[in-house]
């Protein structure tokens, strides 16, 4: 109680109860002593019902600044039940709001831990197999007695592994900007038909080495950004191609309506056992027929290109063979 005393809320509040309490007490003896009487011992109830009242809550409020401290020190087993009315049920609905999200929050930066120490494990273990093939074909360019042909062979193919680090650190690159939010899409509208022409460019000379056809119908109009949107198609269309045998077809239909535009790619290729279909837009996942040139974030990264674009992706296998991917871009909220 003493303790009680020395707060200056509670102090300023007893002064201003005494300059109007000890007026009335005085006023009342001067009128009648009985009735003086009366007023002073209601007078001292009252002020003790408050310091009562007052260090019950203050009492509360002591308790609550205990528990809170031990949720700021991991507890996590915390309840309020104890604070159920006035000001103190409010104050408890905040401070429960305020712990689920702290709570929320602390899981969040455990699991993007441990989902950063996964990927740098990942991406250490893609970079590390080229580099090993890397640094046995520059043994054997160093061999003294190589010939020409041998030499030529094992520069291109020094040549592509170093174009497939090139690219698979680009493409880290781009998913971390992704991950951050820091890419600002264009919202422009672009022919469906243009943007299909773009994504299909550069993949027109390992088509043609692969002996395969690829068809494409189009119509209507696309809004968003044609840069990346193109790259995220290209992602797709080459995972067919690496999937679809000699001589094998890719098709690719676009059309708009009154809800959204949509762009089918199929082909006519392996497809995808049912076991990697859930798990194709994983990244870093390889399905069982990737090979070693997978490096499993192509598709990835076009999910995510697509997604921020307000966009959905999905993926199944053909009725008959091979792979069908449909991507939607909805025009408004669904």
């Amino acid at each position: 109680m003493i303790n009680l005393l020395r707060n200056p809320e509670i102090r300023r509040t007893l002064i201003a109860f005494g300059v109007f309490a000890i007026p009335a007490i005085i006023s009342a003896y001067l009128w009648h002593i009985p009735f003086g009487n009366f007023t002073l011992i209601l007078c001292l109830i009252l002020f003790i019902i408050f310091l009562i009242s007052t260090y019950k809550r203050y009492k509360k409020i002591s308790l609550l600044s205990s528990e809170i401290n031990l949720i700021l020190h991991g507890d996590n087993k915390i309840t309020f039940s104890e604070f159920s009315e006035g000001e103190l049920g409010i104050l408890q609905s905040e401070i429960y709001k305020m712990t689920v999200r702290l709570r929320e929050y602390s899981q969040k930066l455990k699991d993007d831990k441990i989902y950063l120490a996964d990927s740098l494990a990942d991406i250490s273990h893609q970079i590390r197999t080229p580099l090993t093939s890397i640094n046995l074909l520059i043994s054997f360019l160093s061999e003294p007695n190589i010939s020409e042909e041998r030499r030529l062979k094992l520069t291109h193919e020094l040549y592509e592994l170093l174009s497939r680090i090139d690219w698979l650190i680009t493409a880290l690159l781009k998913i971390s900007k992704l991950d951050a939010g820091t890419i600002e899409f264009k919202k422009e509208k672009i022919s469906l038909k243009e943007l299909i022409d773009k994504a299909i460019s550069p993949l027109l000379v390992p088509i043609e080495l692969k002996e395969q056809t690829i068809e494409t119908d189009s119509s209507g109009f696309f809004e968003g950004d044609i840069l990346w949107t193109s790259e995220a198609l290209g992602n797709i269309i080459k995972n067919c191609t690496e999937h679809t045998p000699l001589g094998g077809k890719i098709k690719i239909s676009a059309s708009e309506n009154a809800l959204y535009s949509e762009i089918i790619i199929s082909d006519n290729g392996s497809g995808i056992s049912e076991e990697d279909l859930p798990h194709i837009f994983e990244r870093f996942y390889k399905g069982k027929t990737a090979g070693d040139k997978g490096f499993g974030i192509g598709l990835s990264l076009s999910r995510m290109i697509i997604n921020s674009q307000g966009g959905y992706i999905k993926a199944e296998n053909n009725k008959g063979s091979g792979t069908l991917f449909t991507i939607r871009f909805y025009k408004g909220t669904v």
